[in-house]
């Protein structure tokens, strides 16, 4: 899956910097100069990750990451604060506003994008690149495969996003609404029940290597992909 990262920089020169590095690396950027701007943005669609200078014009960038993080759809996109402030004073309000990392200006594109990639491994590893093994199952984002003991699994796009999702976070309970909005995105509105229909597509593709048993119904609150069988 491509991220979409929303640049919010008031300063344009910078604002078109950031934008060509990120989606050099394989990222869609969507643009920003201000706050209002940037909920504009986020009230039609969340971004997978939120670059956000800290001094903005209006609201600052600490203002709109508590605000983000005080609202309930808001509060799990990462943020990335960027800034020409280097005091530690600085540096801890901007942690405590919310934000996952703190990059001073200025900085190198490398560094940024090491960031970037650290920051989605660890809140949306479902929009890393990298390999995920787990339960006899091996899936691949850059190559859009997916082996189960060894066999090639075919997979459409949408139970590839499914199972690249329930295997980076395992063990863990989703609900229909909660798979809608983290799969098929906050701003797609379908029925609930689609969700039924796409597990059942997968299992269907699991089934001849004996690992649909991976994709688990719990009654009355979900989905969730486990390798314990019980």
């Amino acid at each position: 899956m491509t991220a979409n990262i929303l640049l919010v920089e008031d300063e344009p020169a910078i604002q078109e910097l950031l934008a060509l590095n990120v989606t050099q690396c394989g990222y869609r950027a969507i643009q920003a100069l201000d706050a209002a701007s940037a909920m504009a943005h986020i009230s039609r669609a969340l971004p997978d990750l939120i670059l956000l200078d800290w001094m903005l014009p209006g609201s600052s960038g600490v203002e709109l990451a508590r605000r983000l993080r005080a609202d309930q759809r808001t509060r799990n996109i990462p943020i990335i604060m960027l800034t020409a402030r280097s005091d530690e004073r600085d540096k801890i309000m901007g942690l405590e506003s919310g934000a996952d990392d703190y990059i001073t200006k200025p900085f190198s594109p490398r560094e940024l994008m090491a960031r970037i990639r650290a920051v989605l491994r660890r809140r949306a590893p479902q929009m890393s690149e990298e390999t995920v093994a787990l339960g006899g199952l091996e899936l691949s984002p850059a190559t859009h495969r997916v082996g189960a003991r060894g066999k090639v699994v075919d997979l459409g796009p949408t139970e590839f996003r499914l199972l690249h999702f329930f295997m980076t976070h395992a063990e863990r309970v989703y609900g229909r609404s909660q798979l809608l909005d983290q799969v098929w995105g906050d701003h797609v509105f379908v029925e609930e029940r689609t969700v039924d229909v796409h597990i059942r597509r997968l299992r269907q593709a699991l089934e001849p290597s004996g690992l649909d048993s991976l994709i688990q119904t719990v009654r009355g609150s979900g989905y969730r992909f486990s390798c314990d069988s019980k």
